[in-house]
């Protein structure tokens, strides 16, 4: 809920509060949200700055650098983190400023893959043959990676123990869904996967990254640490679960019937990006209806327009009576039940 000075101005117009208490609220307001994240200035020039830095050191890497002997990729990586590391602790601890202080040690995290290359292609100790330049890391789906990934992991990990800044969870997510697309072939071996096998994989690997997610998110505080790996969790387990061929009606109708459990999952935990993927799912079997099965009914395209209206009705409903629905809703939920959701989930 967003809440602007002109809310508190109208609340003490009303009785709610009293005169005077609008501008204490107000300032308390501003200092305790001055460097949260949000959609301002700052914080845009923050993130794009930090991506350009990841970017730099990884999807836009010359040729250039493949010159360059092994260690010396090692080097660099090394100095840039001790460097960004140095200065994100210094901009967190001495200037008072999360955000900026958090994107930096970010990007230290992000030289994770670079440092560890350097030291694999200096002494040719990739796990299932030389997976070629750098910049494929990003692109190609090879066993090799995993080393890289499983190292960018590591350090996520031990970089989130020193400081909980959400957005440093999210080259540790990145890693899990390259993981869950370069484990296949190295689990495979010589045996060359195909199509199927990976997507088998990727389900099951994302739904192990979301499983991962929501052990984060019960043990979640105020920061939402959980969100990225939710977001590539359900990447790899959607895009596996989508790509996935079936002749079977029925097959396609259990599709549907995961995709609408998505989208309870995003009521439960109070994720809408579970929302998202489960109607994108929702949405691809209702057009398979109406192309393979319902191609010649009038009908069927009328029954879709009142489902939808129905649908935004509902939307309609549910914003103006939200508090009096959830307050229903949570008393009909067992107290076990309610014991395994997030925090958040359950005071919000």
């Amino acid at each position: 809920m967003n809440i602007s000075r002109e809310d508190l101005q109208s609340a003490v117009k009303q009785g709610v509060l009293q005169p005077g208490q609008d501008a204490a609220l107000w300032d308390s307001l501003q200092k305790n949200g001055r460097d949260r994240p949000r959609f301002d200035l700052a914080h845009v020039s923050y993130y794009a700055g930090a991506l350009i830095i990841m970017g730099a050191m990884g999807w836009f890497m010359t040729k250039a650098w493949e010159f360059l002997p092994g260690l010396v990729l090692t080097a660099v990586a090394v100095v840039y983190a001790t460097l960004f590391t140095l200065a994100g602790r210094w901009v967190w601890d001495r200037l008072g400023l999360r955000s900026a202080g958090g994107l930096l040690l970010t990007v230290a995290v992000g030289m994770t893959p670079l440092a560890l290359y350097g030291i694999l292609r200096q002494f040719g100790l990739w796990p299932q043959g030389d997976p070629g330049k750098f910049r494929d890391f990003h692109v190609w789906i090879k066993g090799s990676w995993i080393t890289l990934e499983l190292g960018t992991i590591l350090a996520g990990v031990l970089m989130l123990r020193c400081r909980r800044f959400p957005f440093i969870t999210a080259p540790i997510a990145v890693a899990l869904w390259y993981l869950s697309m370069d484990i296949a072939p190295l689990l495979l071996g010589a045996h060359n996967p195909d199509w199927q096998e990976r997507e088998w994989i990727s389900l099951w690997f994302g739904l192990a990254t979301l499983v991962v997610a929501y052990a984060v998110d019960l043990r979640g505080r105020d920061e939402d640490l959980s969100f990225w790996i939710y977001l590539f969790g359900l990447l790899a387990f959607w895009g596996g679960l989508s790509f996935m061929h079936s002749d079977r009606e029925l097959g396609k109708f259990f599709y549907f019937l995961i995709n609408a459990a998505l989208i309870a999952c995003a009521l439960m935990l109070r994720r809408s990006m579970f929302a998202i993927f489960g109607s994108l799912g929702c949405m691809g079997y209702i057009g398979h209806l109406a192309y393979r099965i319902f191609d010649g009914s009038i009908m069927f395209s009328l029954a879709l327009t009142v489902i939808g209206v129905a649908l935004i009705a509902l939307g309609v409903i549910y914003q103006r009576n939200s508090v009096q629905i959830t307050r229903v809703l949570r008393a009909k939920i067992p107290a076990g039940v309610q014991a395994l959701l997030p925090a958040r989930a359950r005071d919000s």
